[in-house]
């Protein structure tokens, strides 16, 4: 039972790596340090990818899939901030809706499976 715990422990620590190194993007946004804040853009997704990747058999895949497209206009809006081309970060606003879209269908669809026989 031990060793259970303890791998159970091991994934959540990892899966919850993106948080932090998202926490890091977004805090070099805020203190706009530009060249940072763009290099933690792709260890950021890469993990969040990583974690999508690992998930798709099981049903977390679509909240997975949702934080890798809102780390994605995160970062598209962060840039556009950066290199003082505010007028475009308005289609940060496409990924966010698809990452919507992904945590509807994570909890929408359960609703639509048969119950099996």
């Amino acid at each position: 039972m031990v060793e259970q715990t303890s791998a159970l422990t091991h994934t959540s620590r990892f899966d919850n790596v993106h948080v932090l190194l998202w926490l890091i993007k977004d805090t070099c946004w805020m203190l706009e340090w530009k060249v940072l804040g763009c290099l933690m853009i792709a260890p950021t997704l890469a993990v969040a990818i990583y974690l999508a990747v690992r998930s798709s058999a099981e049903p977390v895949f679509w909240i997975n899939l949702a934080i890798c497209f809102w780390i994605s206009a995160n970062a598209y809006w962060m840039v556009c901030e950066f290199v003082d081309h505010v007028e475009i970060k308005n289609y940060a606003g496409f990924p966010f809706a698809i990452g919507f879209i992904c945590v509807a269908i994570f909890y929408l669809r359960p609703v639509f499976r048969p119950e099996p026989a």
